[in-house]
């Protein structure tokens, strides 16, 4: 059941939304998402939604996961902060397609189950804390690459410092409702910023976020 709807997924939502990174497909084909929703919507979980996850956030639809991840271009060597575990599925992507990643979570409820779902199918080389994400984990920068999840009004400029220069990062930048998508490229001279299209996320809340 689950293999067929995940197969279906991928063709549909993934292949079928412009996704080319042979790398980023195979992510998707070995990831299962089911496995990080409730039990009671497993049945929706190769569908193209955000499902709730509690405590107000959500698991993104799969296109978007999809897209974000190919934006990041990881080629296997990087070491990666994600900003938002939330339920752990972009975080279990990211660890198909990188060496290390650091992920930050605010909710430690969400984060000690994300942990748990990530180490049962062997993902030993993902770290995750509780903590304010606008504030990155400057402890483990720099990072090759940073992803954050949640919307957010400004760009942080933390997460900019904790980001080694050759690096990216991707962030939703707007007000509650909408967002537009930005790459921002570290460069020697400074950064470079591109805008793309626009989504809606759940909002980063801290410090250099949203307050609560």
């Amino acid at each position: 059941m689950f293999d067929h709807g995940r197969r279906q997924m991928v063709k549909e939502l993934v292949i079928g939304a412009g996704i080319r990174d042979p790398r980023v497909i195979d992510a998707f084909r070995r990831v299962p998402r089911h496995l990080f929703v409730d039990p009671a919507m497993r049945d929706q979980a190769y569908s193209g939604k955000a499902l709730p996850i509690g405590y107000g956030q959500t698991i993104s639809h799969p296109t978007t996961v999809a897209i974000m991840s190919e934006m990041l271009v990881l080629q296997g060597h990087e070491k990666v902060l994600e900003v938002g575990t939330g339920s752990g599925y972009q975080t279990a992507i990211l660890a198909e397609l990188a060496d290390r990643v650091f992920s930050v979570e605010r909710i430690q409820a969400l984060a000690v189950k994300a942990q748990r779902i990530l180490e049962e199918l062997g993902y030993y080389r993902v770290v995750i804390t509780v903590g304010d994400g606008s504030l990155g984990w400057a402890a483990q920068a720099p990072f090759d690459r940073i992803l954050v999840t949640a919307g957010s009004p400004i760009v942080p400029p933390t997460l900019i410092q904790q980001l080694r220069i050759g690096g990216r990062l991707i962030i939703p930048v707007g007000n509650e409702n909408h967002q537009i998508l930005k790459i921002i490229d570290k460069t020697e001279n400074g950064f470079t910023e591109v805008e793309l299209e626009a989504f809606q996320f759940v909002p980063l809340i801290g410090r250099k976020g949203w307050q609560l």
